[in-house]
């Protein structure tokens, strides 16, 4: 006999707002803003921001807007079902008409008190509806062929809200025992139970393209968010970028654009591709580094695909996936306390760490997050490389290994690996702790950023933020690419096209310029190799010189940041810095300035080359500091000619003070 075990969805559930009211009887979320709407048992009607956490009523909004909304709800209803519950002996029916007929087209009969909700399945796939009653019961309903699917039972009261989930495989009920059940719509099983102690629960409501639930009680309102916001896509090296839709998983490929313009932050128009059907509900989807294999992660499953064909390679149950360096590797936490490593699609090496495994990352190094910490393993033979005392929420390593970056829900850290010196403990057994090898790392910096989504090109680390932000982090300098305009996650970055790529939840891709030449210039200078940056340089365009002369400024390296610079006011500073006295005298000539001159005049001073000095403050008209110069160096022919200069100009006070000095 085959044995089948159907694993959970473990999706995260968050409560996102909070709103005590009176009786909620019926709720509504907007498909484009952040608003909830509000039925009152006593007559009024309100809108909640669930960002912001305000009364949006208090923007004194017209109620138009709320008669729109309310109508626009009883509309999209009726036009769906109008059911007629009635008791009939021992079992309830309820009918369904269409608009406009005089006779219903179907009964459903099989609860034993009255129905108080309903709801179609909108998949299309399904032909489905769903009832609850004051049976406790809620039954699944093929109107089709006139049958009960199935019946969940679990509900301590009457069943007061019932629906089925726009997105993701999930049925939520609501019952007066103030309880919200989430089912899979697949098996049927309770995945949770959820009580937030506000009486009973009235009415529920999900909207397509959103995570977010609302929920109406007793005594207000609640938003919860369900599962992932990222959405379930890849890309390869190639720009082959794969995703899912529900179950369906689709391929758009961006060679296929050929030489199509491409303008920054513009979706672009990929063609997409149909590759079938998924076994399990897809919540990640991503490529192996070479890019030949895609894995597809949920439902407590994973199932690793050829990335061309979509065929099956391997499978197996697990809580988490994450892909090694190596393309043949990877891992899986079975259990929070197993964690097992496989090459070429067959079991390793099965190993227990030390503190559990409350999560898992991949990269260069094996990962491991307990409630005491992270801790990096060898992929090779899972000894311990080294503890910190840090709570990851995202690990990316660069493709050299020599850089990760360990993003946490406040900041993230850049550090170095040093795998020379783990080598060296690992023979010598010195340096060895129980929290393993103390020189394994060195900390390049903190930043106080939250990073959403990251990748590395070279030594630059490119990441989303929190605030909506496309930066790189190179040598300490954050740089700013774009401002986003909505949340986007990170695919990927193709050198060759010089362009980065980036994708939003409802699937559209967009892409953003970056030159590799800049990368690779502030790359090499990260790694102290002046040949490789000199050979690049004459790649960089002239515009975006100035940019890196002030990377290397920052990095210390200002006599480079002065041969490189194309800013005339920027190469001054440096020159002046620098104490560059002919290349400043040579800008001060071409900017005409009398601050630059004045700069210049005390740059000169400070070495001693007071004719210079003095041909500088000629140059500014600065009689004061001409005064202060001459009588300083006893030069009484220059006494003299600043006398006659200053009366001519106008500058009595010089002028009297110089006569004076003279005798005259």
């Amino acid at each position: 006999m085959l044995s089948v075990s159907f694993q959970p969805l473990r999706l995260d559930i968050k409560r996102r707002l909070t709103a005590r009211s009176d009786r909620v009887k019926s709720v509504d979320l907007h498909p484009t803003e952040p608003w909830m709407l509000a039925s009152l048992y006593n007559g009024s009607v309100c809108v909640w921001n669930h960002e912001t956490q305000l009364w949006d009523w208090e923007k004194k909004w017209s109620c138009r807007l709320y008669i729109f909304v309310i109508i626009e709800m009883s509309l999209k209803c009726s036009l769906h079902l109008i059911e007629d519950c009635s008791l009939h002996r021992r079992s309830v029916m309820f009918q369904v008409w269409q608009l406009g007929s005089s006779s219903p087209n179907f009964t459903l009969e099989g609860h034993e008190k009255g129905v108080n909700c309903i709801d179609y399945y909108s998949g299309g796939d399904k032909p489905y509806l769903i009832s609850g009653a004051d049976d406790r019961l809620v039954k699944i309903w093929d109107y089709q062929n006139k049958t009960c699917v199935q019946t969940l039972e679990g509900h301590a009261q009457n069943v007061s809200c019932v629906s089925f989930h726009p997105e993701l495989p999930i049925i939520i009920t609501g019952s007066e025992d103030g309880t919200v059940r989430i089912w899979h719509s697949s098996t049927y099983r309770l995945e949770s139970t959820l009580n937030y102690g506000m009486e009973r629960v009235w009415c529920v409501c999900g909207l397509r393209g959103s995570n977010n639930v609302a929920l109406g009680y007793d005594e207000g309102s609640i938003i919860i968010k369900l599962g992932r916001e990222e959405p379930a896509m890849s890309m390869d090296t190639n720009g082959k970028i794969i995703w899912a839709k529900h179950s369906e998983v689709q391929q758009a490929n961006l060679k296929a654009m050929g030489d199509a313009e491409i303008k920054d932050g513009e979706r672009l128009p990929l063609a997409v591709k149909d590759m079938g059907s998924c076994e399990i509900y897809p919540q990640t989807i991503q490529h192996n580094p070479n890019g030949r294999f895609v894995v597809v992660c949920g439902d407590g499953e994973y199932i690793i695909y050829t990335a061309m064909a979509l065929r099956n390679k391997s499978f197996g149950s697990a809580q988490e996936f994450v892909w090694a360096h190596d393309s043949s590797e990877y891992a899986i936490r079975e259990s929070n306390s197993i964690v097992k490593i496989f090459k070429n699609f067959k079991e390793k090496k099965s190993f227990k760490p030390d503190f559990g495994a409350e999560g898992i990352y991949g990269g260069f190094l094996l990962g491991v997050r307990s409630v005491n910490g992270l801790a990096f393993y060898d992929w090779e033979n899972t000894e311990l490389i080294r503890r910190i005392e840090i709570q990851p929420k995202h690990i990316f390593w660069s493709d050299s290994g020599e850089l990760v970056c360990i993003a946490t829900e406040e900041s993230f850290f850049i550090l170095r690996y040093l795998a020379d010196k783990v080598a060296a403990s690992q023979e010598s057994n010195e340096g060895v702790t129980e929290d393993g090898i103390e020189d394994a790392f060195e900390v390049q910096g903190e930043i106080q950023e939250i990073v959403k989504t990251g990748l590395w090109v070279g030594d630059c680390f490119i990441y989303t933020s929190s605030v909506n932000r496309l930066n790189y982090f190179v040598g300490g300098e954050i740089v700013t690419i774009a401002h986003l305009d909505r949340t986007m996650y990170l695919l990927g970055y193709i050198p060759k096209d010089d362009r980065l790529y980036l994708g939003d939840k409802e699937l559209n891709i967009v892409s953003y310029s970056l030159l590799v030449s800049v990368l690779e210039y502030q790359t090499a200078v990260m790694r102290r190799d002046f040949g490789m940056a000199d050979k690049v340089l004459p790649t960089i365009p002239k515009e975006q010189r100035t940019r890196v002369a002030h990377f290397l400024e920052k990095q210390g390296f200002k006599q480079q940041a002065l041969a490189v610079s194309t800013d005339p006011e920027h190469r001054f500073e440096l020159a002046l810095q620098l104490g560059e006295l002919k290349i400043a005298y040579q800008l001060a000539v071409e900017a005409e300035s009398e601050q630059k001159w004045k700069q210049l005049a005390e740059l000169a001073i400070s070495k001693c080359q007071f004719s210079l000095a003095q041909e500088c403050l000629h140059h500014a008209q600065d009689y004061g500091g001409l005064l202060l110069l001459a009588t300083a160096s006893g030069n009484a022919a220059m006494v003299g000619k600043l006398a006659e200069g200053a009366e001519r100009d106008g500058k009595n006070n010089v002028a009297f003070m110089t006569y004076f000095l003279q005798g005259k």
